[in-house]
């Protein structure tokens, strides 16, 4: 059975003016179903699962993450973290800020629809991660040089993941190719709850390389493709499945949250599930 354990220590030198300054590190065994957010921070904040499962929410995407698996918390973005029922995550963390800390984190290849990376169970990040912390835990004079430095080894760490697009196709027949494929696999899996995550694992390719090329070619973004697919094939159902409930519906979409397939189906159509069975019902009825 899990315990909870937490462990964090401060940057012993305060001076937040700098361009680039590491402000905490710590880690933690967490409880099942451990939850932080929705919540927003005005620093950088990264995140390597040791040993686990967890899911990381941001303002556009939801991904399930395991031991190998990083992710960045940006500033000003509303995010939620949580760990898994049966087999809460261990993680380590880094936070850190400065006129240059939105510069390097763009280098090493992160953006807002790519915070996450995977970088395997056998990662050099966790020890890293760990000196950060023991050297801010004894108040080392040099600990402040030293998580500057170990910062720019985990960044170079994440481009080293974030980049690389070995055994991509080349040229545009290859890129269609893919993309084809990825609506394919939208088309067929719609109604699992399934994620960008699990198509690019599945597909064998980097996510940002594939929602670049994705929104390239289709003017929109994966995960708008994936939700606007699911809302296209609620309204066929609301129209010609009566017996089924919104809750039905929602879930036969692959949207097992009925309160968020309402918001979504009114952002894309100004109206309820309700409201549009409602008028298309009226609509399909036989004049007196």
């Amino acid at each position: 059975m899990n315990r909870e354990t937490y462990s964090a220590a401060a940057n012993p030198e305060l001076e937040e003016a700098k361009d680039l300054h590491v402000l905490f590190a710590g880690e933690s065994q967490t409880l099942p179903d451990h939850r932080l957010g929705p919540k927003v921070y005005d620093y950088f904040l990264l995140h390597f699962v040791e040993q686990g499962k967890g899911c990381f929410r941001t303002e556009s995407a939801a991904y399930d993450l395991r031991e190998g698996d990083c992710f960045l918390i940006l500033p000003e973005q509303l995010v939620s973290y949580a760990s898994d029922l049966t087999e809460p995550w261990r993680y380590r963390w880094i936070a850190f800020a400065g006129t240059r800390a939105a510069e390097l984190v763009q280098q090493a290849g992160f953006a807002p629809e790519q915070p996450v990376f995977r970088h395997g169970p056998e990662s050099p990040i966790p020890a890293m991660l760990d000196r950060v912390l023991r050297a801010f835990q004894s108040k080392k004079t040099s600990a402040h040089l030293l998580s500057l430095g170990l910062l720019y080894q985990l960044m170079g760490e994440a481009q080293e993941t974030l980049v690389k697009e070995s055994a991509l196709p080349a040229g545009e027949a290859g890129v269609q190719r893919i993309v084809k494929q990825m609506i394919h696999y939208m088309t067929s899996q719609y109604a699992h709850p399934v994620s960008i995550e699990q198509m690019c694992s599945s597909l064998g390719y980097n996510r940002a390389y594939l929602s670049r090329i994705f929104k390239r070619a289709t003017g929109l973004a994966p995960v708008t493709y994936l939700l606007k697919l699911r809302i296209d094939k609620s309204r066929q159902l609301l129209r010609e499945r009566p017996e089924l409930s919104i809750e039905q519906i929602a879930a036969s979409v692959g949207l097992t949250d009925p309160l968020y397939f309402s918001r979504q189906f009114r952002r894309f159509h100004h109206q309820s599930p309700s409201e549009y069975r409602r008028s298309v019902s009226g609509a399909n009825k036989p004049a007196p």
